[in-house]
């Protein structure tokens, strides 16, 4: 959901998914001079009368500001010295007001004004075309320390232990079901409902995968195999990988005629599950789950990631294209001739699937042009930083 306001120089536009808000604001530029920040104040009608108001925090104070380390500090005391501001402590399915305060004056003396108020409601977690889940991430984050100290305390003493430990030793670290839940946010239960779709030998499920590891997803696709459920796998098993040693292990169950190492001297990086009706051996395709997701603890609890769930049988059979090649046992070299050929940009499409990597750059140009001739808005997330060819534009680009 997008929402506009406008008032006193301050142009906010709110951004509302299912667990984060994200506010891009932008000033007149004869209202920029003397601006100190922005103070956030939130307002959840639905909430008990003692939680409906709140300042939103950061944690950089001004000079002088007393101030503890690490903890945060509310931005009517220490205005917000950034254009764009992300709220995750919001809940799905919920109303939200944000009034954004210009903040003028000197840190000792702040003069907070009148500022433009936008509303929006999030999403859900279970109903929606498109869904996208966003995990907490990380362990090492300042927030997780402050929920939950014991847990941070001792995951440092393990990773000071593993400093000095040898090279190869692999010591685990086990955290709270609250701890796990907290980091998770929801992302591991929204793959576990997916896998659970299938429920019987009239279900399909192919997975393409760069690490299967994490015991509660296999515990899922085991059930889904006992249940009768058609799985096939693709993973990757680049020679001499520690991952594809681990990989091989814990597929083993599924019995070979449903896998299908993925041997290639690079890596095979896809974390997509297809989910498909059997019409005899034919599958049907009807939703796809992908994202940015390794099936391992640190790609769920301990690394910043994203899962989205589409149910659109035009992407989700884009994706069984795809899926179909690598399962065939085609040469990884020819990876790139049949995405070019099979899977074709385009840029004019609502909703469109894209696989790499492709001859001559296609898809960068492609990227490049969308951006080019944007008028509106520019959303992206990336894990690395962009090529030089993605011209920077307007100030409602974010990363």
């Amino acid at each position: 959901m997008r929402q506009d306001a406008r008032g006193n120089g301050l142009f906010v536009r709110a951004y509302a998914g299912v667990t984060g808000v994200l506010l891009a604001m932008n000033m007149e530029e004869q209202s920029c001079k003397g601006l100190l920040g922005f103070a956030i104040e939130r307002e959840a009608p639905s909430y008990k009368p003692d939680k409906r108001h709140k300042w939103l925090s950061g944690l950089v104070p001004f000079p002088g500001q007393k101030h503890k380390a690490g903890e945060p500090i509310s931005s009517n005391i220490a205005p917000l010295q950034k254009f764009r501001w992300s709220d995750y402590t919001v809940y799905p399915k919920t109303e939200y007001s944000y009034t954004i305060h210009p903040v003028y004056g000197s840190p000792t003396a702040l003069d907070i004004r009148p500022g433009p108020t936008v509303t929006v409601t999030t999403g859900s977690l279970d109903s929606g075309e498109f869904r996208v889940i966003f995990n907490r991430a990380v362990v090492s984050s300042q927030a997780f320390q402050r929920e939950f100290p014991a847990a941070a305390k001792k995951l440092q003493k393990a990773l000071n232990a593993a400093k000095r430990a040898k090279k190869g030793t692999d010591k685990e670290v086990l955290l709270t079901p609250e701890a796990y839940k907290w980091l998770s946010r929801g992302l591991l239960e929204e793959i576990r409902a997916f896998v659970e779709r299938a429920l019987d030998a009239d279900w399909a499920l192919d997975i393409c995968i760069y690490e299967y590891e994490l015991q509660v997803i296999r515990d899922s696709v085991e059930a889904a195999r006992k249940r009768g459920v058609n799985i096939r796998v693709v993973y990757h098993a680049k020679p001499s990988d520690p991952r594809t040693k681990k990989n091989a292990k814990y597929l083993a169950p599924l019995g070979k005629a449903a896998l299908r190492p993925r041997v290639t001297s690079k890596i095979c990086h896809d974390k997509f599950i297809i989910l498909s009706k059997m019409n005899g051996k034919k599958r049907n395709v009807v939703s796809v789950l992908c994202g940015s997701t390794n099936f391992t603890e640190n790609g769920v609890y301990r690394q910043f990631n994203v899962v989205q769930v589409v149910e659109d049988v035009a992407t989700a059979n884009e994706y069984l294209k795809i899926f179909e090649f690598l399962f065939a046992g085609n040469n990884p070299a020819q990876t790139k001739k049949f995405i070019t050929k099979q899977n074709p940009m385009q840029p004019n499409a609502a909703l469109f699937a894209g696989f790499s990597p492709r001859t001559g750059g296609a898809d960068l140009k492609d990227f490049i042009a969308e951006v080019n001739h944007s008028r509106r808005d520019v959303l992206f997330c990336v894990v690395f930083s962009m090529g030089q060819g993605c011209a920077q534009r307007h100030s409602w680009q974010t990363q």
